[in-house]
Protein backbone atom coordinates (compact mmCIF):
# COMPACT_ATOMS: atom_id res chain seq x y z
CA UNK A 1 0.00 0.00 0.00
CA UNK A 2 0.94 3.27 0.28
CA UNK A 3 4.12 2.58 2.44
CA UNK A 4 5.78 -0.26 0.88
CA UNK A 5 9.41 -0.36 2.99
CA UNK A 6 11.87 -0.05 0.04
CA UNK A 7 12.54 1.26 -3.35
CA UNK A 8 11.08 0.85 -6.16
CA UNK A 9 11.10 -3.21 -7.54
CA UNK A 10 14.08 -3.13 -10.03
CA UNK A 11 14.36 0.78 -10.87
CA UNK A 12 17.92 0.04 -11.60
CA UNK A 13 19.85 2.46 -14.25
CA UNK A 14 23.21 1.01 -15.92
CA UNK A 15 24.65 3.12 -12.84
CA UNK A 16 23.81 2.86 -9.32
CA UNK A 17 21.60 5.46 -8.68
CA UNK A 18 22.97 8.26 -6.18
CA UNK A 19 23.32 7.20 -2.90
CA UNK A 20 21.22 10.48 -1.82
CA UNK A 21 18.11 9.07 -3.84
CA UNK A 22 18.55 5.77 -1.92
CA UNK A 23 18.05 7.35 1.30
CA UNK A 24 15.37 9.59 0.19
CA UNK A 25 13.80 6.54 -0.61
CA UNK A 26 14.05 4.84 2.21
CA UNK A 27 12.93 7.62 4.58
CA UNK A 28 9.83 7.84 2.29
CA UNK A 29 8.90 4.70 2.78
CA UNK A 30 9.89 3.98 6.37
CA UNK A 31 7.92 7.21 7.15
CA UNK A 32 4.31 5.73 4.89
CA UNK A 33 4.90 1.87 6.50
CA UNK A 34 3.56 2.54 9.82
CA UNK A 35 0.69 4.77 8.54
CA UNK A 36 -0.38 1.47 5.96
CA UNK A 37 -0.23 -1.40 8.87
CA UNK A 38 -1.52 1.19 11.52
CA UNK A 39 -4.75 1.57 9.20
CA UNK A 40 -4.82 -2.20 8.45
CA UNK A 41 -4.38 -2.96 12.00
CA UNK A 42 -7.84 -0.35 13.07
CA UNK A 43 -9.51 -1.18 9.96
CA UNK A 44 -13.14 -0.42 9.61
CA UNK A 45 -13.21 3.07 8.83
CA UNK A 46 -9.38 4.03 9.03
CA UNK A 47 -8.85 1.59 6.45
CA UNK A 48 -11.41 2.70 3.94
CA UNK A 49 -10.38 6.25 4.41
CA UNK A 50 -6.81 5.11 3.32
CA UNK A 51 -7.74 3.16 0.64
CA UNK A 52 -10.18 5.70 -0.37
CA UNK A 53 -7.69 8.48 -0.45
CA UNK A 54 -5.11 6.48 -2.27
CA UNK A 55 -7.87 5.43 -4.98
CA UNK A 56 -8.47 9.27 -5.50
CA UNK A 57 -5.00 10.11 -5.67
CA UNK A 58 -4.32 7.30 -7.72
CA UNK A 59 -7.10 8.73 -10.45
CA UNK A 60 -6.44 12.09 -10.41
CA UNK A 61 -2.77 11.04 -11.61
CA UNK A 62 -4.27 8.76 -14.57
CA UNK A 63 -6.29 12.06 -15.17
CA UNK A 64 -3.99 14.22 -15.45
CA UNK A 65 -1.46 12.08 -17.55
CA UNK A 66 -4.24 10.57 -19.46
CA UNK A 67 -6.80 13.88 -20.21
CA UNK A 68 -3.70 16.83 -19.84
CA UNK A 69 -5.62 20.13 -19.95
CA UNK A 70 -9.30 18.43 -19.34
CA UNK A 71 -8.77 16.61 -16.70
CA UNK A 72 -9.52 18.82 -13.80
CA UNK A 73 -13.41 18.01 -14.57
CA UNK A 74 -13.10 14.53 -15.22
CA UNK A 75 -10.81 14.21 -11.80
CA UNK A 76 -13.59 15.82 -10.06
CA UNK A 77 -16.64 13.42 -11.33
CA UNK A 78 -14.27 10.05 -10.61
CA UNK A 79 -13.19 11.78 -7.11
CA UNK A 80 -17.13 11.85 -6.20
CA UNK A 81 -17.47 8.75 -7.80
CA UNK A 82 -14.67 7.32 -5.71
CA UNK A 83 -15.97 9.00 -2.28
CA UNK A 84 -19.08 7.78 -2.80
CA UNK A 85 -18.22 4.13 -3.51
CA UNK A 86 -15.92 4.41 0.17
CA UNK A 87 -18.76 5.39 2.14
CA UNK A 88 -21.06 2.50 1.10
CA UNK A 89 -17.99 0.07 1.29
CA UNK A 90 -17.61 1.08 5.01
CA UNK A 91 -21.24 0.08 5.68
CA UNK A 92 -20.47 -3.18 3.61
CA UNK A 93 -22.88 -2.33 0.81
CA UNK A 94 -21.13 -3.30 -1.81
CA UNK A 95 -23.78 -3.56 -4.47
CA UNK A 96 -24.45 0.01 -3.91
CA UNK A 97 -20.56 0.79 -3.93
CA UNK A 98 -20.47 -1.03 -7.16
CA UNK A 99 -23.10 0.69 -8.64
CA UNK A 100 -21.15 4.33 -7.70
CA UNK A 101 -18.04 3.45 -8.96
CA UNK A 102 -19.65 2.15 -12.43
CA UNK A 103 -21.89 4.98 -12.93
CA UNK A 104 -18.82 7.64 -12.39
CA UNK A 105 -16.91 5.42 -14.57
CA UNK A 106 -19.65 5.87 -17.04
CA UNK A 107 -19.95 9.44 -16.74
CA UNK A 108 -16.58 9.96 -17.18
CA UNK A 109 -16.85 7.90 -20.60
CA UNK A 110 -19.90 10.43 -21.78
CA UNK A 111 -17.75 13.53 -21.32
CA UNK A 112 -14.37 12.47 -22.25
CA UNK A 113 -15.55 12.47 -25.99
CA UNK A 114 -15.61 16.27 -25.54
CA UNK A 115 -12.71 16.67 -24.09
CA UNK A 116 -9.32 16.90 -25.70
CA UNK A 117 -7.58 13.68 -24.24
CA UNK A 118 -4.70 13.39 -25.46
CA UNK A 119 -4.25 9.82 -27.01
CA UNK A 120 -7.27 8.62 -26.92
CA UNK A 121 -10.68 8.36 -24.20
CA UNK A 122 -10.53 4.97 -24.03
CA UNK A 123 -7.53 5.47 -21.13
CA UNK A 124 -8.80 7.98 -19.89
CA UNK A 125 -12.43 6.21 -18.65
CA UNK A 126 -9.82 3.17 -17.92
CA UNK A 127 -8.72 4.78 -14.75
CA UNK A 128 -11.56 4.69 -12.46
CA UNK A 129 -11.54 1.41 -12.87
CA UNK A 130 -7.86 0.76 -11.94
CA UNK A 131 -8.14 3.42 -8.76
CA UNK A 132 -11.32 1.63 -8.08
CA UNK A 133 -9.03 -1.61 -7.60
CA UNK A 134 -7.13 0.20 -4.85
CA UNK A 135 -10.16 0.79 -2.92
CA UNK A 136 -12.49 -2.55 -3.26
CA UNK A 137 -9.86 -4.83 -3.46
CA UNK A 138 -7.85 -4.21 -0.12
CA UNK A 139 -11.14 -3.31 1.86
CA UNK A 140 -12.57 -6.66 0.46
CA UNK A 141 -10.15 -8.35 2.09
CA UNK A 142 -9.96 -6.78 5.28
CA UNK A 143 -13.32 -6.92 5.68
CA UNK A 144 -13.42 -10.64 6.45
CA UNK A 145 -13.69 -10.69 10.32
CA UNK A 146 -11.60 -14.18 11.16
CA UNK A 147 -8.85 -13.67 8.54
CA UNK A 148 -8.98 -9.98 7.28
CA UNK A 149 -6.07 -8.27 9.02
CA UNK A 150 -3.92 -11.97 7.82
CA UNK A 151 -4.96 -11.42 4.65
CA UNK A 152 -3.65 -7.95 4.46
CA UNK A 153 -0.20 -8.54 6.44
CA UNK A 154 0.49 -11.19 3.97
CA UNK A 155 -0.19 -9.11 0.76
CA UNK A 156 2.10 -6.68 2.18
CA UNK A 157 4.39 -9.16 3.08
CA UNK A 158 4.28 -10.08 -0.86
CA UNK A 159 4.53 -7.25 -2.52
CA UNK A 160 7.26 -5.25 -0.05
CA UNK A 161 9.64 -8.51 -0.23
CA UNK A 162 9.11 -8.62 -4.31
CA UNK A 163 10.19 -5.00 -4.38
CA UNK A 164 12.87 -5.22 -1.55
CA UNK A 165 14.85 -8.28 -3.24
CA UNK A 166 14.01 -7.44 -6.66
CA UNK A 167 15.55 -3.77 -6.34
CA UNK A 168 18.60 -5.58 -4.45
CA UNK A 169 18.70 -8.61 -6.76
CA UNK A 170 18.95 -6.23 -9.70
CA UNK A 171 21.39 -3.94 -9.04
CA UNK A 172 23.62 -6.59 -7.31
CA UNK A 173 23.77 -9.43 -10.50
CA UNK A 174 22.23 -7.09 -13.85
CA UNK A 175 21.75 -9.07 -16.85
CA UNK A 176 19.20 -9.10 -19.35
CA UNK A 177 16.21 -6.87 -19.27
CA UNK A 178 13.16 -8.26 -18.45
CA UNK A 179 11.04 -5.79 -21.01
CA UNK A 180 12.95 -3.20 -22.42
CA UNK A 181 10.72 -1.79 -24.19
CA UNK A 182 8.25 -1.10 -21.65
CA UNK A 183 10.78 0.12 -18.94
CA UNK A 184 14.22 -0.56 -19.93
CA UNK A 185 15.67 -0.62 -15.74
CA UNK A 186 13.79 -3.99 -15.14
CA UNK A 187 16.32 -6.80 -15.34
CA UNK A 188 15.43 -10.61 -14.91
CA UNK A 189 17.51 -11.11 -12.60
CA UNK A 190 15.73 -8.78 -9.92
CA UNK A 191 12.61 -10.25 -11.06
CA UNK A 192 13.14 -13.80 -10.30
CA UNK A 193 15.11 -12.43 -7.09
CA UNK A 194 11.69 -10.58 -5.99
CA UNK A 195 9.91 -13.76 -6.96
CA UNK A 196 12.21 -16.26 -4.19
CA UNK A 197 12.25 -13.50 -1.70
CA UNK A 198 8.06 -13.56 -2.62
CA UNK A 199 7.94 -17.59 -1.76
CA UNK A 200 10.11 -17.18 1.76
CA UNK A 201 8.05 -14.56 2.86
CA UNK A 202 5.03 -16.83 2.35
CA UNK A 203 6.53 -19.62 4.30
CA UNK A 204 7.76 -17.43 7.37
CA UNK A 205 4.08 -15.77 7.20
CA UNK A 206 2.69 -19.52 7.26
CA UNK A 207 4.58 -20.56 9.98
CA UNK A 208 4.48 -17.47 12.62
CA UNK A 209 0.71 -17.23 11.85
CA UNK A 210 -0.03 -20.58 12.30
CA UNK A 211 -1.46 -21.62 8.82
CA UNK A 212 -1.24 -24.80 7.65
CA UNK A 213 -0.21 -25.75 4.08
CA UNK A 214 2.60 -23.27 3.72
CA UNK A 215 3.75 -25.10 0.33
CA UNK A 216 0.53 -23.76 -1.46
CA UNK A 217 0.45 -20.13 0.46
CA UNK A 218 4.14 -19.87 -1.23
CA UNK A 219 2.52 -20.78 -4.75
CA UNK A 220 0.25 -18.11 -3.90
CA UNK A 221 2.67 -15.87 -2.93
CA UNK A 222 4.80 -16.51 -6.50
CA UNK A 223 1.55 -15.99 -8.17
CA UNK A 224 0.72 -12.38 -6.31
CA UNK A 225 4.43 -11.50 -6.98
CA UNK A 226 4.43 -12.18 -10.74
CA UNK A 227 1.14 -9.83 -10.65
CA UNK A 228 3.01 -7.06 -8.79
CA UNK A 229 5.77 -7.25 -11.05
CA UNK A 230 3.00 -7.25 -14.29
CA UNK A 231 1.09 -4.48 -12.71
CA UNK A 232 4.87 -2.53 -12.36
CA UNK A 233 5.33 -3.08 -16.13
CA UNK A 234 2.23 -1.91 -17.39
CA UNK A 235 2.05 1.45 -15.08
CA UNK A 236 5.56 1.51 -17.01
CA UNK A 237 3.47 1.22 -20.39
CA UNK A 238 0.88 3.62 -19.24
CA UNK A 239 3.84 6.36 -18.20
CA UNK A 240 5.34 5.79 -21.55
CA UNK A 241 2.31 6.20 -23.61
CA UNK A 242 2.07 10.04 -22.14
CA UNK A 243 6.11 10.11 -22.13
CA UNK A 244 5.97 10.32 -18.35
CA UNK A 245 8.89 9.23 -16.06
CA UNK A 246 7.06 9.56 -12.63
CA UNK A 247 3.03 9.48 -12.35
CA UNK A 248 3.70 12.12 -9.63
CA UNK A 249 5.75 13.90 -7.47
CA UNK A 250 3.82 13.66 -4.08
CA UNK A 251 6.35 10.84 -2.76
CA UNK A 252 9.90 11.79 -2.35
CA UNK A 253 12.29 9.51 -4.24
CA UNK A 254 9.15 7.40 -5.29
CA UNK A 255 7.09 9.87 -7.40
CA UNK A 256 3.51 8.97 -7.25
CA UNK A 257 0.93 7.19 -5.89
CA UNK A 258 0.59 5.09 -9.25
CA UNK A 259 4.33 4.40 -9.18
CA UNK A 260 4.26 3.45 -5.22
CA UNK A 261 1.03 1.25 -5.85
CA UNK A 262 1.35 -0.54 -9.26
CA UNK A 263 2.58 -3.93 -7.67
CA UNK A 264 0.10 -4.05 -4.90
CA UNK A 265 -2.66 -2.97 -6.85
CA UNK A 266 -2.77 -5.55 -9.49
CA UNK A 267 -1.75 -8.04 -6.57
CA UNK A 268 -4.41 -7.06 -4.37
CA UNK A 269 -6.55 -7.42 -7.31
CA UNK A 270 -5.40 -11.04 -7.92
CA UNK A 271 -5.83 -12.12 -4.46
CA UNK A 272 -9.22 -10.61 -4.04
CA UNK A 273 -10.09 -12.82 -7.16
CA UNK A 274 -8.83 -15.79 -5.58
CA UNK A 275 -10.59 -15.13 -2.24
CA UNK A 276 -13.59 -14.25 -3.54
CA UNK A 277 -13.64 -17.44 -5.89
CA UNK A 278 -13.30 -20.01 -2.51
CA UNK A 279 -14.59 -17.98 0.49
CA UNK A 280 -17.37 -16.02 -1.21
CA UNK A 281 -17.88 -12.16 -0.57
CA UNK A 282 -18.42 -13.34 3.47
CA UNK A 283 -14.71 -15.08 3.86
CA UNK A 284 -12.65 -13.56 1.30
CA UNK A 285 -9.71 -13.42 3.30
CA UNK A 286 -10.33 -17.64 4.21
CA UNK A 287 -10.56 -18.02 0.76
CA UNK A 288 -7.07 -16.73 0.04
CA UNK A 289 -5.06 -18.04 3.00
CA UNK A 290 -7.04 -21.24 4.55
CA UNK A 291 -6.02 -24.30 2.06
Amino acid sequence: MVGAPAPRAQEVEHGDPPRSDLVVRIVSAVVLAPVALGAAVLGGWPFVLLCALAAIGIWWEWATLSAGSAARALVAVGAGALAAAAIFLAFAWLGTALACLAGGAALIAALAPAAPARQGDAWVGAGVAYAGTMLFAPVLLRGDPQFGLLAIIFLFAVVWTTDIVAYFAGRALGGARLAPLLSPNKTWSGALGGAVGAVLAAILFAASAGIGRSAILALVALGLSIAAQAGDLFESAFKRRYGAKDAGRLIPGHGGLMDRLDGFIAAALAATILGLVRGGVEAPARGLLVW
